[in-house]
């Protein structure tokens, strides 16, 4: 049985060499995105952060949860044997990221 059309794009497109390895990336995002929901509430308290923050609320919530997202994306990849594949997308994406702030 062959893999549906979607998992075999994403196979190319990300340079896996399996459809099981597609699955277990897509589960490592899975984990942590469910991660960050469940620690996201928690962690703004914590911070002293009310929900009615406006825009601050959101300035520091991007500034608190997506270096910690990165961090969890790339312990539920080792965790899933994906490691390598998600330490190469993090240097890409902080490539990309600091590519916009770059002054020509």
């Amino acid at each position: 049985m062959s893999s549906p059309k979607w998992v075999q794009r994403l196979q190319e497109r990300w340079n896996l060499r399996s459809a099981w390895q597609v699955v277990l990336v897509l589960l490592a995002f899975a984990c942590t995105g469910t991660t960050v929901l469940f620690i996201k509430e928690p962690l703004l308290d914590f911070l002293g952060i009310s929900e009615k923050g406006g825009w601050i609320r959101t300035v520091l919530y991007l500034l608190a949860v997506l270096p910690l997202y990165n961090v969890l994306l790339l312990a539920y990849g080792a965790v899933f044997g994906q490691f390598r594949f998600f330490w190469e997308f993090e240097k890409r994406t902080l490539r990309r990221i600091l590519k916009l702030f770059r002054i020509k």
